[in-house]
């Protein structure tokens, strides 16, 4: 309530005379929140007031990735007013049709919505450079695949790793930032899926970019069509990759030369994706009280097994899934509510 009021002090202060409710618009999984202002009269159209608890959150990666997105051409909301001290910041208003409210409406808009976010995305990545974001280096890609075991397995499923079981874990983490890094890096905006996309007049809009990185030109593509809030079939999919594959080389991108070698790249930086997801959706749940994202879990495991299914070098993962699924507490590896 009290940063509420200090957020509501600080607006009216930058809106000196205007006559505006806030309500909320939406909350992420950080400590950030967002609400819509709407204005008792006049003409002008409504607004978005973030939240961001200086404490927990820091507002400077958000306004500068904002700048370098729409420098690109992306459609992301304009930064009206800023109190970096006080985590405050007042946004243009990019709408509340997400990507995935539109789909789930009408799953006929699908190739026209997809069309329009890998315009978007190539629009993002063709200006990249090093140097600008931070690197999605092994480090970091490495504390990521961690949060499966320290969050998934230990906390969620409440099972340990005997030796054998850890080293071969860790022999998988290893190929697969192996695979990652050696792909060719592009601005990554690191959850461009349906959730923070927005319908909107240029489409799409896009939000929650904040943690955007320098890494492999494959990882927003896995967001987006191995989302983990919608499934499509997989020759579906594997047009609108083909799609965007072409387009890439078409513009110059740094993606391989031949659909096979990118469409492998492709799913290991998914498996990559996956184990992290499974891990910050049980982090969500356990530590933040966020238990509507266990929901999804059963998505996310789908598409890790079927990847590593068909990879020789991941079946030992695919092993450890199953062996796990028959010692955790509930027997039901991801589906535990």
């Amino acid at each position: 309530m009290e940063r509420l009021q200090l957020l509501n002090g600080w607006l009216q202060a930058q809106l000196p005379g205007k006559h505006f409710t806030l309500s909320p618009a939406s909350a992420d999984a950080s400590f950030r929140r967002y609400f819509r202002l709407t204005f008792s009269e006049g003409a002008e159209k409504t607004l978005i007031a973030m939240d961001a608890p200086p404490q927990q959150e820091d507002c400077t990666p958000f306004l500068r990735v904002a700048e370098l997105f729409g420098a690109a051409g992306a459609h992301v909301p304009a930064v009206l007013g800023q109190d970096l001290a006080q985590g405050f910041l007042l946004l243009s208003d990019l709408g509340n049709m997400t990507y995935l409210q539109a789909l789930n409406d009408d799953p006929g808009r699908a190739d026209h919505l997809y069309r329009d976010a890998i315009e978007a995305l190539l629009s993002i990545q063709l200006p990249s450079r090093a140097g600008v974001l931070p690197d999605y280096d092994e480090a970091l890609l490495l504390r990521e695949l961690n949060l499966f075991p320290d969050w998934y397995l230990a906390r969620h499923l409440q099972v340990a790793l005997d030796a054998k079981q850890k080293a071969e874990l860790d022999g998988v983490f290893k190929r697969i930032v192996q695979n990652n890094l050696a792909q060719p890096g592009v601005f990554v905006h690191r959850d461009y899926h349906s959730r923070n996309l927005m319908v909107t007049t240029p489409n799409p809009g896009i939000v929650d970019f904040q943690d955007a990185v320098y890494g492999p030109i494959t990882y927003d593509l896995v967001s987006l069509f191995k989302d983990a809030y919608i499934r499509w079939d997989e020759e579906r999919v594997l047009d609108w990759i083909i799609r965007y594959w072409e387009k890439a080389r078409k513009l110059g991108l740094p993606v391989a030369a031949d659909f096979t070698d990118f469409y492998r790249d492709f799913e290991w930086m998914g498996v990559q994706r996956h184990i992290k997801v499974l891990g910050i959706f049980a982090r969500l749940s356990h530590r933040d009280g966020k238990t509507a994202y266990l929901m999804n879990m059963p998505l996310v495991m789908e598409y890790l097994r079927k990847a590593c299914d068909r990879y020789p070098e991941l079946h030992p993962l695919l092993a450890l899934l199953d062996a796990l699924e028959n010692t955790s507490p509930e027997s039901k590896i991801g589906y535990t509510f």
